[in-house]
C-alpha cells in the first residue's frame, strides 16, 4: 500500500485500498477513492454554503448567477451566456432569474440590437446580497471555515485536473 494511502485519515478511503485487491476488483483503486473523496468534499462544501445561503433567502444558483453578473464589467450579461459560465440548463438559469428579479436582485433588460437576446443585469441589493454571502463565507467562524486557509491551495490543486477535463473553455 503506498504511504498516502497508509497515512490516510479517512478510514472509508483506506478501507478500499486495503480490500480493493481482496476482493478481486479489477484496476487501481485511486479512481474510485478520488471520486469518492471529492464527492464527499463537495457534499460538506454545499452544506456549509447553503446554510448561508438559506439565512439570506438565496439559492445556490441565485447565489452564483449574482457573483457572476457582478464580476462583468457592466454588471449584465446575455441569458445564454449566463447558463454557459455556471454550467446550468438554460430553464433553470430562467427560472432562477425569475426568482432573482422577484426578489428585486437582478432585472431583465432588452438585448438593444438583438431582440431576441435577454440581458440580466444585477441591481444594488442584488449586489449587497452577493457581497453579504462573499463576506461571511470568508469569515473565520462562518460556514467555509472548514477549510480553515487552505482556500487558494484547494482551488490551486484542483486546476490541473479541470483543465485535463476541458473545464476551462467557455
Amino acid at each position: 500500500m503506498p504511504t498516502s494511502a497508509r497515512n490516510c485519515v479517512d478510514p472509508l478511503v483506506a478501507g478500499v485500498y486495503d480490500r480493493w485487491e481482496g476482493q478481486g476488483l479489477p484496476g487501481n483503486p485511486w479512481p474510485f477513492m478520488t471520486m469518492c473523496a471529492v464527492s464527499r468534499f463537495d457534499q460538506l462544501l454545499k452544506k456549509a454554503l447553503d446554510a448561508e445561503l438559506k439565512r439570506l433567502d438565496l439559492t445556490r444558483t441565485g447565489y452564483f448567477l449574482l457573483t457572476t453578473l457582478a464580476l462583468t464589467s457592466d454588471g449584465q450579461a446575455l441569458l445564454s451566456k449566463l447558463s454557459r459560465l455556471v454550467m446550468m440548463h438554460p430553464t433553470s438559469v430562467k427560472l432562477t432569474v425569475d426568482q432573482l428579479e422577484a426578489a428585486g436582485l437582478a432585472i431583465r433588460l432588452p438585448h438593444p440590437s438583438d431582440r431576441r437576446a435577454t440581458l440580466v443585469e444585477i441591481t444594488e441589493a442584488g449586489r449587497e446580497r452577493a457581497g453579504a454571502v462573499n463576506l461571511a463565507l470568508e469569515s473565520s467562524d462562518g460556514p467555509m471555515a472548514l477549510l480553515g486557509a487552505f482556500h487558494q491551495d484547494v482551488f490551486e490543486a484542483l486546476q490541473p485536473a479541470r483543465r485535463a477535463a476541458g473545464d476551462m473553455e467557455l
